[in-house]
């Protein structure tokens, strides 16, 4: 079974010199597709050029979005990474659990490997996007690594992962692992990606604003919470559509029945 294509996704990065490293880093490990989210700097610059050497191609090619959610919506799985500590209750997992689920898809539709801002990384929001969260070994006392260090250590565990998968789609040795199986998930089924979801949570949204079980004030709160137990229970694009038409068939009940 061929490997889904990977996509690298650099979100608002603000270093020349880190975007072209990245894209030599991309060269490196035969990844075409480089994706800049709203960028804080000129991704052409001459240091990037400078610094991509052989990935000039790659950096030429790279496209840019407004958000991270328009960058990944054609992508079935999503793998964002944080450096952070204080990201709240979403669940964290070592390159060894989360990337052998993530490239042992059935979908020839890409793997988008997300990285984060060089001075804060990614917000929860955005952490919320993925279905999957790594973090990178690296000391306490300083946990954040450079952004191109911290894609050439992704991008080499995914190489090393690909060399090794077995006849059954998953990488050798690793579907039998305890080691994290909460977080690896089903290797097998894919999940929905994050634009389908994305609009059923907002039909959902409106639908408990307007029968008040959400309010203003803590909509976004708690839909964050739906969305990071969906999005940790994989679930599957027939399953967001059966939701999306529960939901609006309940919309259209209220309505229909309202005073």
């Amino acid at each position: 079974m061929a490997a889904a294509p990977l996509c690298v996704v650099l979100v608002e990065p603000a270093g020349p010199l880190n975007v072209g490293s990245v894209a030599r880093l991309c060269a490196n490990f035969g990844v075409d597709d480089l994706r800049l989210v709203a960028p804080r700097c000129d991704p052409n610059a001459p240091e990037a050029q400078r610094m991509a050497v052989h990935g000039r191609s790659v950096l030429a090619a790279a496209r840019i979005f407004p958000t991270l959610l328009e960058a990944v919506s054609d992508c079935h799985r999503v793998v964002t990474t944080a450096g952070r500590l204080d990201h709240g209750s979403i669940p964290l997992g070592p390159p060894e659990a989360v990337l052998p689920w993530a490239i042992s898809g059935s979908s020839m539709q890409p793997l988008a490997l997300v990285f984060g801002r060089e001075d804060h990384g990614l917000t929860n929001d955005e952490l919320l996007l993925s279905q999957r969260v790594i973090s990178l070994r690296s000391a306490e006392a300083y946990p954040s690594l450079n952004l191109s260090h911290a894609v050439a250590v992704v991008l080499h565990e995914v190489a090393r992962l690909q060399a090794t998968i077995g006849p059954e789609g998953a990488p050798g040795g690793m579907i039998n692992s305890d080691l994290n199986q909460d977080l690896q998930g089903d290797f097998t089924d894919d999940p929905a990606g994050p634009k389908a979801l994305e609009a059923c949570l907002n039909d959902a949204q409106d639908l408990l604003l307007e029968v008040g079980f959400l309010l203003d004030h803590t909509a976004r709160a708690r839909m964050a919470k739906v969305r990071g137990l969906l999005q940790r229970g994989l679930i599957r694009a027939d399953e967001v559509a059966l939701l999306r038409g529960m939901v609006r068939q309940l919309r259209w009940a209220v309505r229909q029945h309202r005073p």
